[in-house]
């Protein structure tokens, strides 16, 4: 990167806490490198109470755009001048982009079109499908909205009565009123009710954190004849690369088993291209990052 930098360098930013972990900054900078962008992408441990600080110092930067995680996904929209729709729906920004460098900050959420891109890089559409959603968090709320917004025909949405589900409550009212997909709430306790969507499914789609980290090993279907030949099982967790539920549909033969590095990459390749334009190289950048786990 730093034969790269110059004094016409663009600056992209990730602004969470914590940040260690995160690849984002070596995905994005060797795309960069990749395709010969002058860009440059840094990571800043900013949480609540530096954001405000950290939003004006993009503006009086001239900072291009940046990417949000925990805890700002919300905490930001305050600070920001526009909301994409997508993002307005959702109730959270992903990515920032400073309109023109002109300090206008438009805030954008690409977590569930990253999912949908996931899918059909995998030859699965979404549009007029019925998908059994759990997990109404972050993640599961954005990809809640985005299969309203690319045409599902219904989804239905499984989350344990946590403080999460208030907020469900009002996700399926927004996809009942402003999108064509009709859309439902239940809780995921009630597994008989799960099994039961599932099985009117031809989509289920994980966005818990079982699975992970300090669950990994569990998950959440366990009767072998909920997986069908004709069901798609996407798990959104990418570590580990394969699931206990990922591991229990291949075994059962599931249609297809789908882990989350598709989604994590195409998120990213979405904000990428509204920082700079252009298309993220994927394939690459995700062969480089993830090798044989890419199923």
């Amino acid at each position: 990167m730093p034969e790269r930098l110059s004094g016409h360098t663009l600056l992209v930013s990730l602004l969470a806490t914590p940040i260690r972990h995160s690849l984002s900054p070596k995905m994005h900078n060797e795309a960069y490198a990749k395709l010969g962008l002058d860009y440059a992408y840094l990571a800043f441990e900013v949480g609540k109470e530096e954001l405000a600080d950290a939003v004006q110092g993009i503006r009086a930067l001239g900072i291009r755009g940046s990417n949000i995680s925990m805890p700002n996904k919300q905490a930001i929209i305050p600070y920001l001048d526009e909301l994409s729709p997508t993002a307005e729906l959702v109730g959270a920004v992903n990515t920032v982009v400073n309109k023109d460098g002109k300090g206008h900050l438009v805030g954008h959420c690409t977590d569930g079109t990253g999912a949908v891109r996931a899918l059909a890089a995998e030859g699965v559409g979404v549009k007029d499908q019925i998908i059994t959603l759990a997990g109404a968090g972050g993640a599961g709320t954005a990809i809640a909205i985005q299969l309203g917004l690319d045409g599902a025909k219904e989804v239905r949405i499984f989350n344990i009565k946590d403080h999460h589900y208030e907020h469900a409550e009002k996700t399926v009212e927004k996809l009942n009123t402003r999108t064509e997909t009709r859309a439902s709430l239940q809780d995921l306790k009630e597994t008989e009710a799960l099994y039961h969507s599932i099985a009117e499914s031809s989509i289920f789609i994980n966005a818990t954190g079982v699975g992970m980290k300090p669950l990994e090993g569990q998950k959440l279907i366990h009767d072998p004849a909920v997986i069908r030949p004709d069901l798609v099982v996407f798990d959104v967790i990418y570590s580990p690369a394969e699931t206990e539920l990922l591991r229990f549909a291949k075994e059962h033969g599931a249609k297809k088993a789908i882990n989350g590095i598709g989604m994590m990459m195409y998120q990213g390749a979405e904000a990428f291209k509204l920082h700079t334009g252009r298309d993220m190289p994927v394939d690459d950048i995700r062969q480089l990052f993830f090798g044989d786990e890419v199923q």
